[in-house]
């Protein structure tokens, strides 16, 4: 083979990869809303008895162990994924332990990761039942951000959740409260905790903003959303707690609560106070949408 076919032969071959790692790269739509906090690295720590944060710096994802194995809630976005099963090691945990999967809604930026975490861990999906068509088509029906084609890798639900329903493993029972509105399937977790003192009654809270898009009078593929949004507002008035957490580590203020390399502090999260204030300026917020100011 003379130099000349030899030099052609490299030149189309590192095209082709080109072409491949190109065409990997955009297999999934990828809103321009994300934010650089959403990807930074957070050391993972435990919260409170059997509870554990190993999300990243603002997209919060939970780890509940039990003696019967693990459920993890959200994962992030799917460039996230390697990074949430690494914290799950860093803290002593196997994630082949991890037995169920949860989310508090089906947008890419907390599920995005779920289809990589599932097949690394073998668990069961569970989600409320109004979320798993957008999770089946990795977001492309979302009433917002859909129609673009997939914003992450699909995942089919092993068990749909409906209702207020209840998510069991060994001795943890998880209330699934639904607040839906930011998606269909929204919902909120609620669940005790126990350490070697206390327990506590936790909140995994899926605060109800409105996205710049979403027309309250309805959206064509939800036209019950502003509906949603009232129920929802009104439920989460009347939850009862001890300690609360959120969607994102930035809701509930936890740059302020914790930092890296803090010791072991439940108490830091009891803010019933900050609860309240977050959930009024988001109604405000709704309210003057819904107005039209």
């Amino acid at each position: 083979m003379t130099k000349f076919k030899i030099v052609v032969k490299i030149v189309l071959s590192i095209s082709l990869l080109l072409i491949c790692v190109s065409s990997n790269a955009q297999k999934y739509y990828q809103p321009s809303i994300i934010q650089p906090s959403w990807e930074r690295d957070y050391p993972p720590f435990r919260i409170a008895g059997n509870l554990y944060y190993v999300g990243t710096e603002d997209l919060a994802c939970y780890l509940i162990t039990t003696p019967s194995g693990s459920i993890l809630i959200n994962t992030g976005l799917a460039s996230s994924a390697p990074l949430i099963a690494d914290h799950i090691k860093k803290l002593g945990f196997k994630l082949s332990d991890v037995k169920i999967l949860l989310t508090t809604q089906a947008h890419f930026d907390h599920v995005g990761g779920m289809a990589e975490i599932k097949k690394l861990t073998g668990a069961k999906m569970e989600v409320e039942a109004g979320d798993a068509g957008i999770l089946a088509d990795g977001g492309n029906s979302d009433f917002v951000f859909g129609g673009k084609g997939p914003l992450f890798a699909p995942v089919k639900a092993d068990v749909l959740l409906h209702g207020d329903a209840v998510v069991k493993l060994g001795n943890m029972k998880i209330n699934v409260l639904s607040h839906p509105g930011h998606t269909q399937g929204s919902c909120s977790f609620l669940f005790d905790v126990k350490d070697e003192q206390h327990t506590y009654k936790v909140l995994v809270a899926n605060m109800p903003s409105v996205l710049d898009e979403t027309k309250l009078s309805g959206m064509p593929t939800y036209p019950n959303v502003g509906k949603d949004y009232a129920y929802t507002f009104n439920a989460m008035k009347n939850i009862h707690f001890d300690l609360w957490l959120a969607s994102h580590a930035g809701q509930f203020d936890m740059d302020k609560k914790h930092k890296p390399g803090d010791g072991y502090n439940p108490e830091a999260f009891r803010d019933q106070k900050g609860y309240d204030a977050a959930l009024a300026n988001l109604y405000k917020a709704y309210l003057k949408k819904l107005n039209g100011k």
